[in-house]
């Protein structure tokens, strides 16, 4: 999806293009196109002879859906769960934490 968001509407040459030797064959390219418009990430449209692919939504928001799905799975769907661990881990500091919260009292 990086390279499809990069590229824009698309087809699975066009991301073929972009990846480094050793290039992985077209057909798995074009196998996870497929999979991702199963899964509702792209949808197609007619171009010549195959497929220009588009995503479905932007990359904003599949992040905000991945992240929903990763704190659901591994934080007990709690968001609470996900800062205390950062604050824990030392991934975000208390100073960092406060000034966040100052910011957020004011909006």
């Amino acid at each position: 999806m990086e390279m499809i968001w990069q590229i824009g509407n698309c087809t699975p040459r066009d991301v073929y293009a972009l990846y480094p030797d050793p290039k992985p064959h077209i057909n798995t390219i074009a196998t996870m196109f497929q999979s991702l418009e199963r899964k509702g990430y792209l949808t197609h449209q007619m171009k010549g002879r195959g497929y220009l692919y588009i995503p479905t939504m932007d990359q904003k928001d599949y992040g905000r859906g991945k992240f929903e799905t990763f704190v659901s799975r591994y934080f007990g769907n709690s968001y609470m769960n996900v800062v205390s661990t950062l604050v824990k881990e030392e991934k975000v500091s208390r100073e960092e934490l406060t000034e966040f919260l100052d910011r957020l009292k004011k909006q």
